[in-house]
């Protein structure tokens, strides 16, 4: 019994996704050794192309963390209700936080006191954008539609900033957190008191070894969530019909620009992972501002992000954020296929 449970243990402590990768690719070289031998080739081909963009991204994550630089979000929660609203979407667009990431520092934000539409604004840019994102995209998706998705960001937030700051106004949004919720901790000192940055880590030992430490983790997380990525792109070209996705996604009306936004929520894997899926669908016929709609209404809702949410914010905060979310979503992929 002892040794089941310590094998048990074991298994908990184990990657939920290298554990994936290992099942998945195991699975295909049992059923289907061509196409296992394929997509394996695809992933490492495409892996390799993507690797300069991976350095870069890491590189900036950890020099992020390294310097303290993610210190200067507080400074995006002072002054002037507009000028809070449109300084926290700008600081979203370029943090480096994912859908999940950011809720204890909004939970931090809110139980310190902080006006809830700035951080609204804040919530739904974060998750869309940061330095290393738009590298990433950049090199999946093309310059050009990395600036698009910035230009969303940024919009996104503030369509939530003064839509909630509208809503509470009329008196239709009130407490924000749910009880027990309010618990900053580490994340609330940083906030309230934000220690200098030092631009120059690299003479304090502590912070090299952040500097180190804080890029293999980032080269760990990004590299593993590629590799699934280009597998299941590798897939999806070969198993999913073209005709298909043109079908569901792939016209330039609105409604497979509404469709998109709604499908992100389910089918959404995370910022990263997103990037090569939605290349794979743009090969297959999805218009661009479909793929716009998609990246922009997934990487807000997706559906982890959306119950770590929900733990922690009242009914109607929740509303807000899943609608201004999804229609942020629409309006990116209008406006980009509009403009693009």
């Amino acid at each position: 019994m002892t040794t089941f449970v310590a094998s048990l243990d074991r298994i908990r402590t184990l990657d939920p996704v290298l554990v994936a990768l290992v099942l998945g690719v195991g699975t295909l070289a049992v059923v289907v050794p061509d196409q296992a031998a394929r997509s394996v080739t695809f992933a490492v081909r495409n892996l390799l192309g993507v690797l300069p963009f991976l350095t870069v991204s890491v590189a900036l994550a950890a020099y992020a963390g390294a310097s303290g630089a993610d210190n200067l979000i507080a400074r995006a929660f002072s002054g002037s209700l507009p000028a809070m609203i449109v300084l926290a979407s700008l600081m979203g667009a370029l943090s480096p936080f994912c859908s999940c990431g950011v809720i204890p520092i909004i939970a931090a934000l809110l139980a310190m006191g902080v006006p809830l539409a700035p951080v609204m604004a804040f919530w739904l840019s974060s998750p869309l954008m940061d330095p290393s994102m738009f590298v990433l995209t950049a090199g999946t998706l093309g310059f050009g539609f990395a600036v698009g998705k910035t230009v969303a960001a940024i919009g996104v937030g503030l369509l939530g900033g003064f839509g909630t700051a509208a809503l509470v106004r009329a008196g239709l949004i009130g407490e924000t957190l749910r009880a027990g919720a309010g618990n900053g901790g580490c994340a609330g000192t940083k906030v309230r008191q934000p220690k200098p940055v030092v631009w120059a880590f690299w003479h304090e030992v502590e912070r090299r070894s952040k500097f180190g430490a804080t890029a293999i983790k980032t080269f760990a997380f990004l590299g593993k969530w590629l590799v699934v990525a280009f597998l299941l792109e590798s897939l999806m070209l070969a198993y999913v019909p073209a005709d298909l996705v043109a079908h569901v996604a792939g016209g330039h009306g609105v409604g497979s620009i509404v469709l998109a936004a709604l499908v992100g929520v389910p089918a959404y894997l995370n910022g990263i992972a997103a990037l090569p899926l939605v290349a794979g669908l743009i090969e297959q016929g999805m218009s661009r501002g479909a793929a716009m709609a998609f990246l922009v209404g997934g990487g807000v809702t997706s559906i982890p992000a959306a119950i770590a949410v929900y733990a922690i914010a009242r009914p109607r905060v929740f509303a807000a954020y899943l609608g201004f979310a999804i229609a942020g979503a629409v309006l990116s992929g209008i406006g980009y296929a509009l403009f693009a």
